[in-house]
């Protein structure tokens, strides 16, 4: 496994990591990461994810998703507040603002257990989007005044960048920001808004006309208009929030567009291990399905069609899981160059071939895994939301032609 782990020092609630002599250009206050790779999770990493499997399976179980697929929000305060008590949603918040000061290869190992459980409620929004903008376009007065709620658990954001017609550019908003005394008032509409119904906090992209800025609106604000939009896939909540005239807060002073590219890598990382959790899940079901299944007097499973279905799903998960796990060690410890490419190059793999793995594993399961009642068509769902994550494999590909040839 691509895992960047150094060799001295423990942090909160996972990870451990070694501690660089200077900070980097990074995140303000975040540890900086070994630079070689380590190819094994740390101790610190495998209880992290043995706890938040635990959890999972007992406060969260497929029951609990299937109940949450109807439910606007997607979770329940219990289980919100449990992942905020077991530290993963301040695993990338810095020391200083009561997180843990942890990386996305820490984050990661929660995401991936996340996607396993198909967990239905907020979490790469806030935990890994919302508090990865704030840290990086905020100043240290912004920092302080959300990101401490946002670590407890207390405060959920959401990012709002998507607009009609604009397809996945988020670089280009179309949505205004005018000074207004102290603050500032937004008015535009954003759509496909990740998790917006269970949020308090939004973090909109809009233009001055000079320049593109983050501002911080509460949800509650008069002239924030938020609908509940439907998707494919019940686990993942989306929304459109319409903004007339709406009291907002600039973070920082300066042109955002840098802070946006970075966090969107973090969250396009995000969604690609979240789907390597989902494709594993599913291949699972699908060998368990295939060894038990009997056609002929023998297992399905010995059919070899069958079991060439089942390699071809194993290969993508594991050459995703290589992809994003590197990606999430970028993300820590490479330059912007190498950290954008690497993102690029997870979600162009994984958004068509962690789909494959989802429509192979229906396939194993033939008539029974296209009914409502077994639980495999909500894993391909889970993979078919990530085929279109970010535009898709097509958009990163184009991307990446664009990286290859300067």
């Amino acid at each position: 496994m691509l895992v960047a782990r150094g060799d001295g020092e423990s942090g909160a609630n996972g990870g451990s990591r070694q501690r660089a002599n200077a900070r980097g250009p990074g995140i303000p206050g975040r540890r900086e990461r070994a630079n070689d790779l380590d190819f094994e999770f740390s101790s610190e990493q495998d209880a992290l994810r043995d706890s938040v499997r635990r959890f999972l399976a007992d406060r969260a179980p497929i029951t609990f998703v299937r109940e949450m697929l109807d439910d606007e929000r997607g979770t329940t305060d219990a289980v919100w507040q449990g992942l905020a008590d077991l530290g993963a949603t301040g695993l990338l918040v810095p020391e200083a603002h009561g997180g843990a000061g942890m990386g996305m290869v820490d984050i990661a190992v929660v995401v991936e257990e996340l996607g396993r459980a198909l967990h239905p409620g907020p979490f790469a929004s806030s935990a890994v989007g919302a508090v990865s903008l704030i840290t990086l376009a905020g100043d240290e007065r912004d920092r302080a005044a959300f990101l401490p709620a946002l670590a407890s658990g207390e405060h959920v954001g959401a990012i709002a960048v998507y607009e009609s017609g604009r397809r996945h550019r988020f670089d280009a908003p179309t949505t205004t920001a005018a000074a207004a005394g102290d603050g500032w008032t937004l008015d535009g509409t954003k759509v496909h808004v990740a998790d917006v119904t269970g949020s308090d906090l939004l973090l909109v992209t809009a233009t001055t006309g000079d320049d593109i800025g983050i501002y911080a609106v509460e949800s509650g604000t008069e002239g924030v208009s938020i609908t509940p939009s439907p998707t494919v896939d019940g686990t993942h909540k989306e929304g459109e929030v319409t903004l007339r005239g709406a009291t907002a807060r600039r973070l920082g002073g300066a042109d955002a567009l840098g802070a946006l590219h970075e966090t969107f890598d973090r969250l396009h990382t995000a969604a690609v291990v979240d789907g390597v959790g989902a494709a594993d899940r599913a291949l699972e079901l699908a060998v368990e399905y295939a060894k038990e299944r009997q056609q002929f007097g023998v297992p399905v499973g010995s059919f070899q069609a069958v079991q060439h279905l089942c390699t071809d799903m194993l290969r993508a998960v594991e050459l995703a899981r290589a992809a994003g796990y590197y990606a999430c060690w970028a993300a820590d410890a490479a330059d912007a160059a190498e950290r954008h490419r690497a993102a690029t190059m997870a979600l162009a793999f994984a958004a068509d071939e962690l789909y494959g793995v989802g429509a192979s594993a229906i396939q194993v399961h033939a008539g029974i895994g296209c009914t409502w009642e077994h639980d495999v068509g909500l894993f391909y769902k889970r993979l078919l939301t990530l085929q279109q994550t970010g535009g898709g494999s097509h958009a990163a590909l184009e991307e990446l032609a664009t990286i290859a040839l300067g």
